[in-house]
This record gives C-alpha cells, sequence and structure tokens, in this order.
C-alpha cells in the first residue's frame, strides 16, 4: 500500500524503492491487484463513469420534485427566469439543495473514508470520534439556554462542539502520557458519544425549543439551507480536502503498521494529528450544515474499496466522487416516495443504509483496509 517513487527520496508517508523492505513491497503489489478495478487504467475509467453518473445525478435532483415541474421551466429557471412560482421553486429550492448536497456528500464520505483508514476498522463511521455527538450537544446547549435558533446562528454552535468533541476524545485517548492509538481513541469516542447523548437527551426534554429545533436539524436534511452559511462553511470543507489528499500516502504506511510505517519514514504522530483535524473539519461542517447524516460514510468508502483496493489515494478521490451521488438520490427518493410531504434524507440513508450493511458484512470477501 506504500506509494512507491521513482526517486531514491523518501518522505512521509512514502517511500522508494530500493529502501522499502520486501514485505512492503509485497503489499504494495498485492494492493495494486486488489478491488474489482485491478489496474490504474480501470480504476480512471470507474472514475470518468462515477463522474458521468454524478452529473445525471445533479440534473435529476434540479429537474425532480415533490411537485412536477416541466422540463422546459426547469431549464428556463436555470438561466434565471422568475416569471412563475415554478421557476422560483427551482431556483430558490431544488437548485440550493442540489449545491448543499454537493457540498456536504463529500465531505461525510471523505471524513467517513479517513477514519476507516485511521481506524484500520472497514464498517467504522465518522461519528466514531463523536464529532456528531459534539456537534448536537452544542447546538441543544445554544438553542435551549442561549436562544439561538436560526440555522444560521448554531451552525457555529455545531463547528465548535465538534472541535471541543474530538480534542476531548484525542485527550482521553493519550490519557497515561502514552501516543493515541486507533483503539484508544475509538473507545474514548464511544464513551464520549454516549454521555454527550445522554445530556443532549437531558436538555431537549427540559426545552421545547431544543426539541423543536433538534427534532428537525437533528434528523438530517439538505433542503431549506441558507447558501450564505453553505459558502460561508465551504472553506473548512476544501481545507478538510486538502489534508485528506496530503495523508493519503501515509496512510497507505500507516495500514501496514506503525513499525513498518516510521522504518519507511512516515511521521506517526503527526499523520494522526492531521487526520484529527481533517475529520473535525469535514464531519464538523457537514454536521453543521444538514445535521447528523447516517449512513454516507459508512457505506460509500467501504463500497469504493470494493471496486478500487485499499490504497487511500483512491479511495479519496472516488469518495470524493460517489459520496454526493448517494446523497443526491437518496434526497431524490425522499421527495417522490411519500405522495404527499417528503421524507428528510437522514431518514432515508438510514433505511437505505441498514440491508446495504447488513449485505457488505455477509460478504464472503469483507473489503479490507
Amino acid at each position: 500500500m506504500v506509494a512507491v517513487t521513482t526517486a531514491g527520496s523518501t518522505s512521509a508517508g512514502s517511500t522508494s524503492v530500493g529502501s522499502a523492505p520486501a514485505g512492503a513491497r509485497g503489499r504494495e503489489a498485492d494492493v495494486r491487484g486488489s478491488g474489482l478495478a485491478s489496474s490504474n487504467a480501470k480504476r480512471t475509467l470507474a472514475l470518468v463513469i462515477a463522474l458521468v453518473v454524478l452529473a445525471g445525478t445533479v440534473a435529476l435532483s434540479i429537474f425532480v420534485g415533490a411537485r412536477a415541474i416541466s422540463p422546459e421551466v426547469v431549464w428556463e429557471s436555470v438561466f434565471g427566469s422568475r416569471a412563475t412560482e415554478e421557476h422560483v421553486m427551482v431556483l430558490e429550492l431544488r437548485i440550493p439543495r442540489t449545491i448543499v448536497g454537493l457540498v456536504v456528500g463529500p465531505a461525510l464520505g471523505l471524513c467517513g473514508a479517513l477514519i476507516q483508514a485511521f481506524t484500520r476498522n472497514p464498517l467504522a463511521d465518522p461519528g466514531i470520534l463523536g464529532v456528531n455527538a459534539g456537534a448536537s450537544f452544542v447546538v441543544t446547549l445554544a438553542v435551549g439556554i442561549f436562544g439561538f435558533t436560526a440555522p444560521g446562528q448554531y451552525v457555529w454552535f455545531a463547528l465548535i462542539g465538534a472541535f471541543l468533541a474530538t480534542m476531548l476524545v484525542y485527550a482521553m485517548g493519550s490519557v497515561g502520557g502514552g501516543t493515541a492509538t486507533p483503539l484508544t481513541l475509538t473507545l474514548a469516542g464511544v464513551a464520549i458519544s454516549a454521555v454527550l447523548g445522554g445530556f443532549t437527551s437531558a436538555i431537549v426534554l427540559k426545552n421545547i425549543d431544543a426539541l423543536n429545533v433538534t427534532r428537525f436539524w437533528g434528523v438530517g436534511s439538505i433542503g431549506g439551507r441558507s447558501m450564505e452559511v453553505v459558502l460561508t462553511c465551504l472553506p473548512l470543507i476544501v481545507l478538510g480536502v486538502l489534508i485528506a489528499l496530503y495523508c493519503a500516502r501515509s496512510l497507505n504506511a500507516l495500514s501496514l503498521g506503525d513499525e513498518l510505517a516510521a522504518s519507511l519514514g512516515v511521521r506517526i504522530r503527526s499523520t494522526r494529528i492531521l487526520v484529527v483535524i481533517a475529520v473535525t473539519l469535514l464531519a464538523g461542517t457537514a454536521v453543521a450544515i444538514a445535521g447528523p447524516i447516517g449512513f454516507v460514510g459508512l457505506m460509500v468508502p467501504h463500497v469504493v474499496r470494493w471496486f478500487v483496493g485499499p490504497d487511500q489515494r483512491w479511495i479519496i478521490v472516488m469518495s470524493i466522487v460517489m459520496s454526493p451521488i448517494l446523497l443526491l438520490a437518496a434526497d431524490i427518493l425522499g421527495r417522490i416516495v411519500l405522495p404527499s410531504g417528503e421524507l428528510r434524507v437522514g431518514l432515508v440513508t438510514a433505511i437505505i443504509g441498514a440491508p446495504v450493511l447488513i449485505g457488505l458484512v455477509r460478504r464472503k470477501k469483507v473489503s479490507g483496509l
């Protein structure tokens, strides 16, 4: 899984052919041959197909909704027409929620891929580090105690909560003077999530305003979100994506084990800190914008690994493309599945995700890391 460079130098997360141990070179060959797409040419083709599917899903998200609108009207709306109520619906409802899906989807899928690589658990979930629980708890505090009920107000509290929860988990995972490991961070994340979840429930049960906000925001939805909030949070997601891309090779080396990764020149502690920062930015911002949406970060990286193998460089790129496909498809399904009204996307992903997850787990050959 270690990236092999043509030069003789070794940097963090990469190594040269001459310096790589024989076992690492053998594992590298295994990685390149694993997955349904066993060559870079096939993986590139899969990426191109995924981009085409994403473009089609975006078009469907704009053209399909709970209310039937003719393609001609939708097309006119795309070019800015506001002549009728239907034009306004497309411009102010469908297009913004599609943009939210394109922003939130990659963040959810990518932070899931990072968590699974970081914990070496192919079925790990982004909430495993307590990010979702921290964001939900601080949003509940903001609404129930400080009275902030507008999304533009409590979005920043969600980011703060995600950051504080992640730092607390990392501190607990490092208790005793040792280095935080995937196991200690996972245990700390589960414990923090349980505690914060209990406090959140207690506040919600005592405060009607907090109940009303969390009842809708807590389910997860990409509809009705302000473009101002999305544009404000977008740089944080971009930063998280850049950090993830930077860490991809190091994560490949870490999958071989800490000792071998260190011998290959990987700065293990720095890599783990960067991954935690990236997960905080991606998951925290996604939760802040759309609320906690489950199963996207769990399913997409797992399925992607099945196709492209365990090379984190391909997993990261494919997750960025595949995640908004799943999120937008679930949102489209939620709009049309009921005769009146719609299902929020967080409910749809949960309904779809449960049987898919069972199927993935029951496969004879689960995609490994």
